[in-house]
């Protein structure tokens, strides 16, 4: 349990505390409460003018020393503590990053790098990705949405000819709506090479047989609903049908033929995952309005971003891979003129400590751990967060899972303060998330 966690045992200590100053001074509970709300929300939540967003998910533990919070030099064989790499200057006064991140080194002031995220989940790697994708602990009682799925549920696709939601990776539930429902879900696919499976109709079915069909599966479907009582199930078919024969024109197709795009600009981005990220400027030109691009993938290095023992020798295979795609995306959001409207999130589960294990690789840490912004229309070019001398422990500027999540939905023009419904449920868009303020102007 790290020193920025309040527990739930903490929260009912102080209340208790409080309760009893409130009846020492003859104030009832309802009022101070009352009193508590409205003083949180006398300072407006800040408004941002970002339309899309773009979440890069290093899946596995990317390791904040040997990326954007590089510390004095290590030595595994000699179990000296400290980064793989050294260090390099960046368009950021002051703030240095990885020698392998030297293409987004020198366009560093279109990034902010949020070194002092932190969260309390270390050994399990899917309850920690949980938290990073809903904001909140696993739970047997409710299913919470992901952050993919708030947005899409607030603001919906940009498009009639796009989906809200597309994940470019193998789907889980972490990614998913959860108590909003399959409308706010994810379309997903794999590989770049084609768009999702099913939305292509046969060549022999044109535009006016599919208008028919359509018209008789509405009916059927109405007559069904009538005699059923499936609840939510039956609901989230229905939506899902509606929503893949919605986009399974040629529209929302042509996103994918990446070969209509030069060549040398297809190289910049790199191998699959820089087609990935290349495919999701396609996809923001669309109308999408969320999309996570996976990079755990290929595992160029043996371990991906899980580099336990011998992953740590060929980490910069990795981080090379994305600093090509990454850069490239950012440049050319800029060049269209998107950057502005598109916020970029680099993010992973937790981070890695700065001791070596006996193979040589590197543990978990989610004390202290790095997250990455970019473009989105934010205040840009800032480094919040300072960790100490080897990245193990905050120091200043702790950012909570819950205030990354609010920055996000806040650069979105989303209040996450706002209250969703799981049934008659009302649940907070963040669990007291507060968005990182120096980032708006």
């Amino acid at each position: 349990m790290n020193e920025f966690h309040s527990t739930r045992r903490d929260f009912l200590r102080q209340a208790s505390v409080t309760g009893l100053a409130a009846s020492a001074l003859g104030t009832p509970w309802q009022q101070l409460l009352a009193s508590e709300k409205s003083s949180v929300k006398k300072q407006p939540m800040p408004v941002g003018k970002a339309e899309h967003c773009i979440m890069v998910w290093l899946g596995g533990g990317s390791c904040h020393i040997d990326t954007w919070d590089p510390k004095r030099k290590g030595d595994p064989k000699a179990k000296k503590a400290g980064s793989y790499y050294d260090p390099i200057p960046t368009a950021i006064q002051g703030t240095e990053v990885c020698e392998h991140l030297s293409k987004c080194a020198p366009i560093l002031d279109r990034f902010n790098i949020v070194r002092s995220v932190h969260h309390e989940v270390i050994d399990e790697h899917a309850a920690a990705t949980n938290r990073m994708h809903t904001g909140r602990p696993t739970t047997g009682t409710i299913t919470y949405p992901s952050v993919g799925s708030v947005i899409a549920h607030q603001r919906g696709a940009a498009s009639p000819h796009a989906p809200a939601y597309v994940l470019i990776g193998y789907p889980n539930v972490t990614r998913g709506p959860g108590f909003l429902g399959s409308k706010a879900g994810y379309v997903y696919l794999t590989d770049t090479t084609a768009g999702p499976s099913g939305f292509t109709r046969s060549a022999r079915v044109n535009q006016s047989r599919q208008d028919r069909r359509e018209r008789l599966l509405s009916k059927v479907r109405a007559e069904y609903r009538q005699k059923s009582f499936g609840g939510q199930t039956i609901q989230d078919y229905d939506e899902s049908v509606a929503e893949a024969l919605r986009l399974s024109g040629p529209e929302f197709m042509k996103v994918f033929q990446l070969e209509n795009e030069k060549s040398d600009l297809r190289a910049s981005y790199g191998g699959e995952f820089g087609q990935r990220c290349l495919l999701s400027r396609r996809l923001i030109q669309s109308g999408v309005r969320f999309i996570e691009v996976s990079h755990n993938l290929n595992f160029v290095n043996g371990t991906g971003w899980d580099t336990h023992n011998d992953g740590q020798l060929n980490q910069h295979l990795l981080i090379k891979e994305l600093d090509s795609a990454l850069s490239s995306l950012v440049l050319d959001l800029e060049k269209h003129k998107l950057l502005d409207k598109t916020l970029i999130v680099v993010a992973s589960e937790f981070g890695r400590p700065a001791k070596f294990d006996s193979g040589g690789g590197r543990g978990h840490q989610s004390k202290a751990f790095s997250v990455v912004l970019a473009g989105g229309g934010l205040q840009n070019g800032k480094t919040i967060g300072v960790t100490n001398e080897l990245g193990e422990a905050i120091v200043s500027r702790p950012v909570s899972v819950p205030d990354l999540h609010a920055t996000i939905y806040c650069a979105l023009g989303i209040d996450p303060t706002e209250e969703l419904h799981s049934g008659d449920r009302p649940v907070p868009i963040t669990d007291m998330g507060q968005p990182v303020r120096e980032l708006f102007g």
